[in-house]
C-alpha cells in the first residue's frame, strides 16, 4: 500500500488548455506502478476544456454544478453530480460548466504503452459552446 497525505497544490488550468477559470487538484499521475492518470477539476461559469482526445479513453465522475460534455458530432449533453461519463478512446471532445453555473469533476484516463494520457486540440469556439 502506498499512502498519499492531503496537501497538494491547486493549480490554474493551463491556459493552453482551458478557456476561463479553472482549477486542477492532482489526485495521481501514470507511473511504473498503474497506468491510471486523475484529477478533480472545477470549472467557473462558461469555463471549458479545447477540444481533445484520450488514446484509452476517459471517465469523468461529476461531484457538483452543472456542466456539458459534448462530441464533434455535435452532441452535447448536460451533466450533473453523480453522473458518469465514458469517452471511448480517441474520440474528440471537451467538457466544462454551463455558463451560469461552475462544474466540477473527477477525470481519470489511463495512459498508453508510451505514457501519453491526452492529445490536446485548439479551443472550443464560443459559437461551438453556445450550441
Amino acid at each position: 500500500m502506498r499512502y498519499t497525505r492531503s496537501g497538494g497544490q491547486t493549480v490554474a488550468g493551463p491556459r493552453a488548455q482551458f478557456t476561463g477559470t479553472v482549477q486542477v487538484d492532482g489526485v495521481r499521475n501514470p507511473d511504473e506502478q498503474s497506468a491510471i492518470g486523475c484529477a478533480h477539476v472545477r470549472f467557473s461559469p462558461g469555463a471549458r476544456t479545447a477540444w481533445h482526445h484520450h488514446p484509452k479513453g476517459q471517465t469523468l465522475y461529476v461531484t457538483d454544478g452543472i456542466g456539458l460534455v459534448a462530441t464533434r458530432d455535435g452532441g452535447v449533453q448536460e451533466i450533473r453530480p453523480g453522473d458518469v461519463v465514458y469517452i471511448e478512446p480517441g474520440e474528440e471532445h471537451w467538457h466544462g460548466a454551463t455558463p451560469d453555473r461552475y462544474m466540477a469533476h473527477i477525470a481519470m484516463q489511463e495512459a498508453d504503452e508510451n505514457g501519453q494520457v491526452v492529445t490536446w486540440l485548439e479551443h472550443v469556439t464560443d459559437e461551438e459552446y453556445r450550441a
